[in-house]
């Protein structure tokens, strides 16, 4: 059987990783693709880099309308990233009756609705294993391997660039400055790092997962976005000390009210596994009714790994390939026509515990006026952690860590509690995730 056609839009890191793979493990991919798969054509701006990656194995040109409008290409990968060319020319591939496979996250977390409407119309099929996680096949396995359970939450590091930077910050007491240089020094950060350390990677992505795991639209809007730029070493040590360990987590809840969507740092309790992941890797920890709770632990990120995800998507088309467009599986996992209206909660109505790290006067009464407005505001404390004032200071830190409260309620006393003349600095709020 002749082998299917692919054209590569975009020849850099993954790109390349692609077609090194897929060289590489040639017959071992056709031996489970049931055929051949080849590159036959390539385009990039840099077509000498391209052609330097490809050899004379494929036809490079600096224009991707002709990759799309090439008959004999049956699948179109893109990896050129962003919002803008990358939806076009992800709709004309989709127009022009060619699967297509990407790892563009923010594209799909943004424009996935359009994106898996036009394909559903057209009959073809939309790969994006590669967007979420890297080398780690979380997508298949929400989508297939767990689609027997009602998922009841999935929360993840999926953002290797802070994980690395966290894991600096409490191996080596750094703050938050010196360690993103030193990321970047390494690669593991991009010059303009802001995607990563604001935490909107880390939701594009957990847009993605929220809306395989309950069958819902891709709404990046409702996701609540917080980064970790404002996380101080003294916090680290303090959670350590408290039995924990800061993480970047992309959160997704299907609660009684909704479904819950949020990016934030969180305390994890160092016993769980989640909490032990370092570096610059990635884990997803996803709850099913059926099954418990499992463990999806890779890279996150690179050349290989994620052309690992590429060609995964790039075997299931050719095996589905000629089969009937209504029997194939979901891009969403659900069928399109079943999808659910459930809303997506605002920052308000989450209600989940917390670490509060007060700068306060070292005088007697300040713990209670602090409980004592938390006590009317209904919060309960799970634990204290008074720093002894060294000789001659002042003022001192004082750790509070809290029982489940809504955010919105907890937003009040804060603003109450720091009111205080007492309370002598913003008052630091880590949210704490048991997964319990």
């Amino acid at each position: 059987m002749k082998a299917i056609q692919v054209g590569l839009l975009g020849a850099g890191t993954v790109g390349s990783g692609v077609f090194t793979v897929l060289k590489r493990n040639q017959e071992e991919i056709q031996r489970r693709a049931g055929r051949g798969i080849e590159i036959a054509m390539v385009a990039d701006l840099d077509t000498a880099r391209a052609a330097s990656i490809v050899g004379d194995h494929a036809t490079v040109v600096n224009d991707a309308r002709q990759v799309i409008a090439n008959p004999d290409i049956d699948i179109v990968i893109e990896l050129i990233g962003g919002y803008g060319i990358a939806r076009e020319l992800v709709m004309e591939a989709i127009a022009a009756g060619k699967h297509v496979v990407t790892a563009n996250k923010a594209l799909l977390a943004v424009h996935g609705t359009e994106i898996f409407a036009a394909a559903h119309q057209r009959g073809v099929m939309v790969g994006f294993e590669a967007a979420v996680a890297g080398g780690i096949p979380i997508i298949k396995s929400l989508r297939e391997g767990l689609t027997a359970n009602r998922i009841e939450w999935v929360v993840g590091i999926i953002n290797g660039t802070t994980n690395f930077i966290l894991s600096e910050m409490r191996d080596k007491g750094l703050d938050f400055d010196a360690v993103l240089k030193q990321a970047q020094r390494l690669g593991y950060a991009e010059a303009d790092p802001t995607f990563d350390i604001e935490g909107v990677d880390a939701a594009h992505k957990a847009t993605i997962l929220s809306a395989i795991a309950f069958g819902i639209p891709v709404q990046f809007d409702k996701a609540y976005v917080e980064g970790i730029t404002r996380l101080a070493p003294q916090d680290i040590r303090y959670a350590e000390q408290l039995g924990y360990r800061i993480k970047l987590l992309g959160i997704t809840k299907r609660v009684p009210k909704g479904i819950e969507l949020r990016v934030h740092p969180s305390l994890v309790p160092s016993k769980r596994l989640l909490a032990n992941v370092e570096g610059a890797m990635n884990a997803v920890v996803v709850r099913g009714d059926a099954v418990g709770t499992t463990l999806h632990y890779g890279k996150g990120a690179g050349s290989e790994p994620t052309a690992s995800a590429v060609i995964a998507d790039l075997v299931d088309i050719t095996r589905l390939h000629t089969s009937d467009a209504a029997h194939r599986v979901p891009h969403l996992a659900f069928q399109p026509d079943q999808m659910s209206s459930e809303p997506v909660l605002s920052m308000d109505e989450v209600v989940t515990s917390y670490y509060l790290r007060l700068r306060v006067a070292d005088q007697p009464g300040v713990l209670a006026k602090v409980t004592g407005l938390m006590a009317e505001a209904g919060v309960s404390i799970d634990a204290v952690l008074q720093r002894e004032a060294g000789e001659g200071e002042k003022q001192t830190d004082l750790i509070i860590l809290t029982h489940d409260v809504r955010e919105g309620a907890m937003n009040e006393v804060l603003a109450r509690v720091q009111q205080l003349p007492t309370v002598l600095a913003p008052i630091v709020r880590i949210r704490k995730e048991e997964l319990a």
